[in-house]
């Protein structure tokens, strides 16, 4: 599949956009269902939606982007430092959506595990664990994001045709 261009545009800062905006937001939905329980039982499938079409929007994003980089023909270091961060993201992003499912799983076996009113409260301990990492994982997807778009921002205020 071709995902050089539209209209003659190259489609790959288009997409990247969709992968810029979904993934933080994800991430910091994430946060806020971690911190408060009701949150994540309204609106824990809503934020998960929103994960999982970020993670989808990663390898589009790459495939779009090493056309594009085919396309100009150009040997240049600030592209290929961009791209190379670029392949990193996608261990990033899956393992954000991983834990996502996980934290909703072990959630709501938290929640049973209170309305049962058990002693041991094992589940709650394993979501608050499963909320830890992932934040982490949320937070890590964004440093990662923000490092490839300032890398790819770089690369085109600098003469991305110029080989500079």
């Amino acid at each position: 599949m071709d995902l050089t261009t539209v209209d003659g545009l190259p489609l790959h800062p288009l997409i990247v956009h969709a992968v810029v905006i979904l993934l933080p937001l994800a991430a910091l939905c994430a946060l806020l269902i971690a911190i408060r329980p009701a949150w994540r039982r309204r609106f824990g499938w809503p934020v998960l939606a929103l994960t999982v079409a970020g993670v989808v929007a990663v390898p589009v994003a790459q495939v779009s982007g090493e056309q594009l980089q085919a396309a100009l023909g150009v040997a240049n270091p600030l592209i290929q430092r961009h791209a190379d961060l670029g392949t990193q993201l996608l261990p990033y992003a899956l393992a954000f959506g991983v834990l996502m499912i996980a934290f909703l799983v072990v959630g709501r076996l938290a929640d049973r595990e209170s309305e049962a009113g058990t002693a041991p409260a094992t589940w709650r301990r394993v979501a608050v664990a499963a909320a830890v990492l992932l934040a982490a994982a949320g937070v890590a997807s964004t440093v990662q994001v923000v490092r490839i778009g300032h890398s790819g921002a770089t690369a085109v205020w600098n003469g991305v045709g110029t080989g500079r």
